[in-house]
């Protein structure tokens, strides 16, 4: 069964990354989806953050979807909407530097938290590893949800910690997912900044 559903899981996350890769909104459909299914599999396995971050995605997804499709009423003051079919949708930017700090503030207290509850309270044997890859997920989604270019390199990082994490773990159809994920999260920063510079020009 747990071999089943991580088939399913890899499946629609290779939709959910399809459709980041084009910036398309109805990424969000596979982003609710997706960790619905990979609750399971990664309580299964006994990775516990994993577990735990998914239920954060459930989410994040819902918000990602509200951010992405009205979400320049946040940037109005600085002129950064389109209307699009009567809606004004959020556009691709930098993330501002002012974030930076307060990002990795989060990063860090997340991480060590994450670990510190995996370590006393869970059987977990990856404890570090899983709440590594945990923490910078929790930053990378809400980067996502706000459309920042940025985002992606926090994926790259998750995504090739991950795959070994999974290779570890024998979940080899989500490691070869993450795998998948690290070369096109590379191909997707260079598309984003693409259609970023494009808008501005």
């Amino acid at each position: 069964m747990e071999q089943t559903l991580e088939i399913i899981g890899t499946i629609v996350g290779l939709v959910y990354l399809w459709l980041e890769y084009r910036a398309s909104i109805y990424l969000w459909i596979a982003g609710i989806i997706m960790p619905a299914i990979y609750i399971f599999v990664y309580y299964d396995a006994g990775l516990y953050a994993d577990f735990g971050i998914n239920i954060y995605y459930l989410g994040a997804a819902v918000y990602g979807w509200m951010m992405w499709k009205y979400g320049s009423f946040v940037r109005q003051k600085l002129h950064l909407h389109i209307k699009k079919e009567g809606q004004q949708e959020l556009l691709i930017t930098r993330m501002p530097m002012k974030y930076y700090l307060p990002l990795g503030i989060v990063f860090a207290v997340t991480f060590v938290g994450i670990a510190w509850i995996l370590i006393r309270f869970t059987n977990s044997n990856v404890p570090w590893l899983d709440s590594f890859t945990t923490a910078l997920s929790i930053v990378g989604m809400w980067m996502l949800a706000r459309k920042y270019v940025e985002q992606w390199w926090a994926w790259i990082v998750v995504d090739i910690v991950s795959a070994g994490l999974y290779v570890y773990k024998d979940l080899n159809f989500t490691a070869g997912l993450y795998a998948l994920y690290t070369i096109i999260a590379i191909f997707g920063y260079f598309k984003w900044k693409r259609m970023m510079e494009r808008v501005v020009e």
